[in-house]
């Protein structure tokens, strides 16, 4: 006699949340277009070169050395005294490696993040458009994210800050913010985070922020770096940071990340990674020391490739009368709307299909992305050169959906 269940009897023993939560749009495109023979994918938030010979070596050299056992929770201390000289560099004030804790990838950062502040029937406000895998943890734990549209005019995305601080309720928890933006290059100016800054202290809020596109920066005034929390808040108040190797220093596969929080949630943090992953492979953590002490040179290398390349995607897509876009700030993302596309899921599945050139659905980051398109361009610029003269030549020859 069988015990074996049917698909539909077993997703009906799971709970509410995991049943209602919806594919990823962005995943749902790669997945569709993945394998298939001359693709161009822009759909997915990494750039195109692997991870530099200098941080791999201590990797390899560490294995090697037999460095495969359990380890600190927190983080190695190496690695954790790496990250508070990387940002007493970029930041201009001391940092302390208690500050820091290391997480599996930038996602596990954001998770424990919310999983440690936000509790069930509680709300976070989240700006909107935005990256999917904020509300989509809220959601599985049973609280609910609060989307607070930017209104898009002019050619340039706005935060109302007036609006976002008429959303909360007695319900919510803290506000999230990601600036520089994914998915829309929008960066939050140092009187926005101020604003945000005292408006949470007053109201006993939690601040969760995402600064990991902080160097992608491409200011007028020659700064380095987006502006930051960091430089208006004290690092002991109710602000965490997530962050993540990805980006900065290709290495979007090896999931290491770190939370930057106060001290006094040490013990936390440390129950919370021991409970998910149960720590960090030391040998990956060697490599992300290398990153940090060694990697100036490389992440500038990556910035001017970014601003380069958003310049070519600014000069194709101003081609085009039906396309609106505001250039981006920061990040390497172009959110761009097409007129007349309702459907952005549709349409970029036909684009896979008919253009062999992969985008990121504009509805996969919430209502408010719906009619729009995200490219990552960080690619190699001959790639991001015939994807553009492909979508070009499909715009002058079809209708979006």
């Amino acid at each position: 006699m069988t015990h074996a269940l049917s698909p539909e009897q077993l997703l009906a023993r799971l709970t509410q949340p995991a049943q209602r939560e919806p594919d990823s749009g962005i995943v749902n495109v790669a997945m569709y277009g993945m394998g298939r023979p001359g693709i161009i994918a822009f759909w997915s938030g990494e750039g195109n070169l692997p991870t530099p010979r200098e941080f791999c070596t201590p990797v390899i050299e560490s294995l090697l050395q037999g460095e495969t056992f359990y380890t600190w929770q927190r983080g190695i201390p190496e690695l954790r005294q790496a990250l508070a000289d990387y940002h007493t560099r970029h930041y201009g004030r001391e940092f302390s490696p208690e500050n820091f804790f290391v997480t599996g990838g930038g996602m596990q950062a954001i998770q424990n993040a919310i999983q440690m502040v936000v509790a069930d029937s509680e709300d976070v406000l989240i700006p909107a458009p935005a990256w999917p895998n904020y509300a989509g943890p809220l959601r599985l734990q049973g609280s609910k994210p609060i989307e607070v549209p930017m209104s898009f005019a002019n050619g340039a995305w706005a935060l109302d800050l007036d609006r976002l601080f008429a959303a909360v309720t007695p319900r919510t928890k803290a506000i999230l913010l990601n600036s520089p933006s994914n998915p829309l290059g929008w960066t939050a100016t140092r009187a926005d985070l101020i604003a945000i800054r005292d408006f949470a202290r007053k109201h006993g809020l939690w601040i969760l922020a995402d600064e990991v596109y902080g160097r992608f920066y491409f200011g007028k005034d020659g700064e380095k770096r987006a502006p930051s929390f960091l430089d208006i808040c004290d690092t002991e108040e109710q602000l965490i940071l997530c962050n993540t190797f990805s980006k900065n220093w290709a290495m979007t596969g090896w999931r290491q990340g770190w939370v930057q929080a106060p001290k006094a949630l040490g013990p936390m943090f440390e129950r919370f990674i021991q409970y998910n992953t149960s720590g960090s492979p030391v040998f990956l953590q060697r490599g992300c020391a290398a990153a940090l002490n060694l990697g100036d040179a490389f992440v500038d290398q990556q910035v001017a490739t970014a601003r380069k390349n958003r310049d070519i995607v600014v000069e194709a897509l101003s081609k085009h009368r039906n396309i609106r876009f505001q250039v981006p700030d920061g990040a390497f993302y172009f959110f761009f709307a097409i007129d007349g596309m309702r459907d952005s899921l549709a349409t970029a599945r036909r684009l896979v299909d008919e253009a062999n050139v992969g985008f990121a659905p504009g509805a996969a980051f919430g209502r408010a992305g719906e009619g729009f398109l995200r490219m990552c361009y960080l690619k190699d610029e001959d790639k991001l050169r015939e994807g553009l003269d492909r979508f070009s030549r499909w715009l002058e020859n079809s209708q979006p959906s």
